[in-house]
């Protein structure tokens, strides 16, 4: 059997490949059969593989915090989450969510919006685009709690940037600070709207604060009370949730921004879909082949792609920043703590060697 310690790296993409050649060609025959040209096939074809792209570019950060939390977890919650959390992210976040929100936004029912998006895409993306700042809102405020409650950490004693991490660490003794930070926050870019959009924002905001303070509670009853539960279950339940919310959060920025391209429901979610499935084969290889141990600073990188995508989230309720800047600065961040990690463990292999 072979182990995950001489698997290739290329192995771990089998089934996103086979994925991304189905995709590509499911979206060429869906451009050719709602134009009936080439130039309609080669259209759908290349923006299928645009949004895969742009949705690689915009989750290395969720893979590798998918897999610094998978690997807490029992075997069985890591399957279902890599099969079950899977769907959920392709159908769930990439078909079902935007339908949920025209459903809402419009006040017409699940099979109305389906329709909708079918029949007049240029209306379902205008009703998509309306409730950008809600999304954002709320995304960027859970993304920005992730990403503070790994750096408010007393217990963390590995650093990056040392003499910001350690001042973050040292603080984590003051309770509640990077909820205080996040409220400061919320109020500073609610002042900055008019009244109808402050008061959007400002709802919004307070939902995905509560929404991780909920699942951040519900962790600690399932850990409370882990005597009493089945091996598989312990810490699973709560682990599961946290990172379906948590992929939700990550996937709002690449939704709503793939109608730049196309307002075409369907070519979004293979497009997207297709991206998805290379965020799961690179959790799955972080997991296996213990990368995160390995590259030190991984996990930091990511966490401040997190932060730093939770604020322009928050910005883009003022203007518009192209998703290429998001994508581009977390992976250039998560190349820069890569590049640190290298050098690190060159330097700790040579004094062992002196």
């Amino acid at each position: 059997m072979t182990t995950a310690a001489n698997k290739s790296i290329l192995s771990y993409f089998t089934w996103a490949f086979v994925v991304t050649v189905a995709g590509l060609a499911l979206g060429a025959w869906l451009g050719w059969s709602m134009t009936g040209t080439i130039g309609g096939l080669a259209t759908a074809f290349f923006i299928c593989a645009v949004l895969a792209v742009l949705e690689i570019s915009l989750s290395f950060d969720n893979a590798i915090v998918n897999a610094n939390k998978l690997k807490d977890m029992t075997p069985a919650w890591q399957r279902r989450f890599l099969t079950w959390g899977i769907v959920i992210a392709v159908f769930g976040m990439r078909i079902v969510f935007p339908l949920a929100i025209v459903a809402i936004a419009a006040h017409i029912g699940p099979i109305e919006a389906l329709m909708l998006a079918a029949t007049e895409p240029s209306e379902y993306a205008r009703i998509m685009n309306e409730a950008h700042l809600p999304i954002a809102a709320f995304g960027g405020t859970f993304l920005m709690m992730v990403g503070l409650n790994y750096f408010f950490d007393q217990e963390k004693d590995v650093h990056w940037i040392a003499a910001l991490e350690r001042q973050m660490s040292h603080f984590a003794s003051i309770k509640g600070i990077e909820i205080a930070f996040v409220l400061v926050l919320i109020l500073i870019f609610t002042s900055l709207l008019d009244a109808a959009e402050a008061t959007t924002f400002l709802y919004s905001a307070i939902y995905g604060l509560l929404t991780f303070l909920a699942i951040e509670l519900i962790g600690s009853l399932l850990d409370a009370s882990q005597k009493t539960m089945s091996t598989a279950a312990k810490g699973g339940v709560g682990a599961f949730i946290y990172l379906e919310v948590l992929d939700a959060s990550f996937s709002f920025d690449g939704v709503i921004g793939a109608f730049a391209l196309t307002q075409n429901l369907f070519v979004i979610a293979i497009g997207l879909g297709i991206g998805a499935m290379y965020v799961r084969s690179m959790t799955i290889m972080l997991v296996e082949k213990g990368t995160l141990a390995e590259y030190r600073y991984l996990e930091h990188g990511a966490f401040y792609a997190i932060l730093i995508l939770s604020v322009i989230m928050y910005c883009q309720t003022l203007m518009h920043i192209p998703e290429v800047v998001t994508g581009l600065g977390g992976a250039t961040l998560i190349g820069i703590s890569f590049w640190s990690s290298v050098r690190y463990n060159r330097r700790e292999k040579a004094e062992i060697q002196d």
